[in-house]
């Protein structure tokens, strides 16, 4: 149970901490001080909806087929690395966090937006239903799986509508985006060996 929360934790991060849409719009809220905390609350609810929804209802689709199981954990294996080979392909560019601004809106506007910029992004529904649906089946306690993915997803987007100030000058340097990336690919190599490897 312990290590399959570990996995969720470390696949949820490796997947959330990414330069992105999603990561720049709480950003600019907290730097604009435009409602960071129900943005940010928006993003985990959301999250953890698909999360729980790919976990729970791959896992029982999983479990019901051994070939199905066996698509997931190869498709999901060669899917990591090469998330992990665009990790380290953005590591060696030198892209930056950058966060416009513009005037403050209304909470039902930044609401809305935050919403659109959530779920009409279809790299959402791969990572969160699809990719950690997938994974998380496959672990001996696929709801602590879910319970590390969630909080991976809560930790991060927390962190960046609470300390966005702070952290801006950080994420706006392209090294800093170098060594998350790095390290994003580490840990999805690493998740990746795991599930060919045929271990939990």
């Amino acid at each position: 149970m312990g290590l399959s929360y570990i996995n969720g934790l470390v696949m949820g991060l490796g997947l959330i901490v990414a330069i992105g849409a999603q990561n720049a719009f709480v950003l600019s809220q907290s730097l604009r001080r435009e409602h960071p905390l129900a943005v940010a609350l928006v993003c985990i609810v959301c999250d953890a909806l698909l999360i729980v929804a790919g976990v729970f209802g791959l896992a029982n689709l999983l479990h019901q087929s051994p070939v199905l199981l066996a698509l997931a954990r190869y498709g999901g294996a060669a899917f990591l690395i090469v998330y992990a080979l665009q990790a380290l392909t953005r590591a060696l560019k030198s892209d930056a966090l950058t966060v416009r601004q513009s005037a403050p809106r209304p909470l039902v506007a930044v609401l809305a937006a935050t919403l659109a910029v959530t779920l009409l992004n279809p790299h959402v529904y791969l990572d969160t239903v699809l990719l950690i649906g997938s994974l998380g089946a496959q672990q001996p306690s696929p709801g602590a799986f879910a319970l590390g993915a969630v909080c991976a997803s809560t930790l991060w987007f927390s962190a960046l509508a609470l300390a966005g100030t702070r952290l801006a000058p950080l994420l706006a340097r392209p090294l800093t985006w170098r060594l998350i990336d790095l390290l994003v690919a580490a840990m999805m190599l690493a998740i990746a060996l795991q599930l060919l490897l045929g271990g939990h």
